[in-house]
């Protein structure tokens, strides 16, 4: 499937563009969701450096840490999720137009880290699910 892309032309200059898309501080003030957001290092960011970012999700925060893969300012920042069965991969892209304009592309993939599936298998009765060879399964204590 191919990520989600979305994009958009800013009557700003391109570092303008690349330091408010990419400042986690400022991810709430335009992603929904997210209630708050930093990089886990002091300085200007580097390749390596982890984006911790908050989300709602349901009626609780829960906290999500991205891997910085990418960083080519004002044109190229990418994350990639640290943990999680399912890692958002992210990567922004800034083209300047002109010296006051810049075209924003954010692009959104996952990654799915599931290892476990349950799958079941018919034995005759189609009423009564069985576990597949391929998953381990406790009957139910009587």
């Amino acid at each position: 499937m191919p990520p989600i892309t979305a994009s958009i032309d800013v009557d700003r200059p391109a570092e303008e563009v690349f330091a408010y898309a990419t400042d986690p501080s400022r991810f709430s003030e335009w992603q929904k969701g997210v209630v708050g957001g930093q990089m886990d290092s002091a300085g200007a960011p580097k390749v390596g450096d982890h984006c911790l970012t908050t989300r709602r999700i349901g009626f609780a925060n829960r906290p999500v840490a991205s891997e910085l893969v990418r960083l080519d300012p004002p044109r190229q920042w990418g994350v990639r999720g640290l943990s999680g069965p399912i890692r958002a991969v992210v990567d922004v892209t800034v083209e300047a137009r002109s010296d006051t304009s810049a075209h924003l592309t954010i692009a959104l993939d996952f990654l799915s880290y599931a290892t476990t599936h349950l799958a079941c298998v018919p034995d005759g009765d189609s009423h009564t699910p069985h576990p597949s060879p391929h998953t381990s399964h406790q009957q139910p204590s009587a």
